[in-house]
């Protein structure tokens, strides 16, 4: 029988972190770039994969390649069975009310379109307001500019401080009768700024607005509980949790996702299509699921969850804390050089530039020595630009990386500085 996803989490471990043997799932911890053994620091953009996860696909592929729902024979109940076994994972590891509020999507980007498309067209019109932060992705930007240009409803944006932390005061002044909706990260893939999103969402619910929270780059590092935030909407990407590409999740209150006009049509999220009488759609969630889903990728989401939870994402926080607090003392120490994103909450990331070095010659010489990490605006535009950058050099951390990884990192930064000076 095929790998299939419980409900229930899995014991967590009170043991000390060991993060020898988490990095002995990870086959590309063993290869080396360009003769050094490989550091990699890019985990906001996408983090590596366990052999556990990456097990799925040939088993999937190799005893039970079959498309889902529709089938009768046993090749399609069993890959059926294992990626429904997924959505109840994805139901327990954000402590859902029920698997029918997990929508399958390619990732966080498409979740959110999802609702602008659905939602968003359905609901918003001239008058209406929409608040975003600075600290957004562009998919939390773009999308909703795209629709207020047909639409005509305004964006707002709350603004941060110098710290790169969101501004409370502004936003509840921002905060009317015309907001319909309040649409931010709960982490910035840029600055790792942790945004109080169950405090945002409970002002805004005070004034009747809905609150969207994109958890792309939050999932892999704390625990979530949408009931707790009390989000109405919460997405998170595969490929940022231990998992696939291309795979995602839209989780939605029961009654917003009901109320919802499909935003794809096609195969499986119909109960019946007629010349005649038209279309009657299938319930959630299959109602936002048209089509031949991406079945492997799915399976291997619940596998990475499964992993995640092995491990316990408590403690991958608190080690990538002590990772983050270490590497923020040494690169203090490099001269020239300056953090952006200092907000006293914070996850794993250090996003800095250096006087008289531009991010991309830092980016391309440091993977000379082995090191990988992130350069350019983060898909961050408006946030680099309020401080007045174009670019800045971005290293994020994950369950595999060391200490000693940290002080290697710090050490072919010193010697690149010297240089492109």
């Amino acid at each position: 029988m095929p790998h299939t996803v419980i409900e229930k989490p899995l014991a967590r471990s009170s043991a000390p972190y060991d993060v020898a043997a988490v990095r002995e799932d990870f086959p590309v911890l063993r290869r080396e770039v360009h003769g050094k053994p490989l550091i990699y620091l890019d985990n906001a953009a996408t983090s590596q994969t366990p052999r556990q996860v990456i097990e799925v696909f040939s088993d999937y592929y190799s005893r039970y390649n079959a498309n889902i729902h529709r089938g009768l024979h046993t090749l399609a109940d069993e890959a059926t069975a294992a990626f429904e076994g997924t959505r109840h994972r994805v139901k327990a590891f954000l402590n859902a009310e029920d698997a029918r509020q997990v929508i399958f999507t390619r990732g966080t980007t498409e979740a959110i379109n999802l609702v602008v498309q659905s939602w968003g067209r359905s609901q918003l019109a001239a008058g209406d307001e929409v608040l975003i932060s600075m600290l957004e992705h562009h998919s939390n930007i773009v999308p909703w500019q795209l629709l207020a240009a047909e639409r005509g409803f305004t964006i707002k944006v709350i603004p941060v401080d110098e710290q790169g932390a969101l501004d409370m005061v502004a936003y509840r002044e921002l905060l009317g009768e015309r907001t319909r909706l309040v649409a931010v990260n709960h982490v910035s893939n840029a600055f790792g700024t942790i945004n109080p999103v169950k405090e945002m969402a409970a002002l805004a619910h005070q004034h009747g607005a809905l609150m969207l929270v994109d958890g792309a780059q939050a999932a892999p590092h704390q625990l979530v509980d949408v009931q707790a935030i009390d989000a109405d909407f919460y997405a998170f990407s595969g490929h940022k949790v231990y998992g696939p590409t291309g795979v995602g999740v839209l989780y939605g209150k029961q009654a917003l996702l009901e109320a919802m006009p499909p935003w794809q049509g096609g195969g499986e999220m119909i109960k019946a299509v007629s010349f005649d009488s038209g279309t009657t759609f299938a319930d959630i969630p299959h109602k936002f699921e048209a089509g031949t889903p991406a079945i492997a990728e799915v399976i291997a989401l619940g596998r990475a969850l499964e992993w995640v939870e092995s491990i316990g994402v408590e403690s991958i926080g608190a080690w990538e804390h002590r990772l983050l607090e270490h590497a923020t003392q040494a690169v203090s120490q490099v001269e020239g050089l300056r953090i952006l994103g200092t907000a006293p909450h914070k996850a794993g990331v250090l996003s800095f530039i250096v006087d008289g070095a531009h991010s991309q010659d830092i980016g391309l010489l440091i993977d000379q020595l082995g090191v990988a990490i992130r350069t350019g605006h983060h898909c961050a535009q408006p946030l680099l630009h309020h401080f007045g950058v174009d670019a800045t050099c971005r290293a994020s951390f994950a369950a595999y990386n060391t200490l000693e990884e940290v002080d290697a990192f710090v050490a072919a930064l010193n010697r690149v500085i010297g240089m492109v000076r």
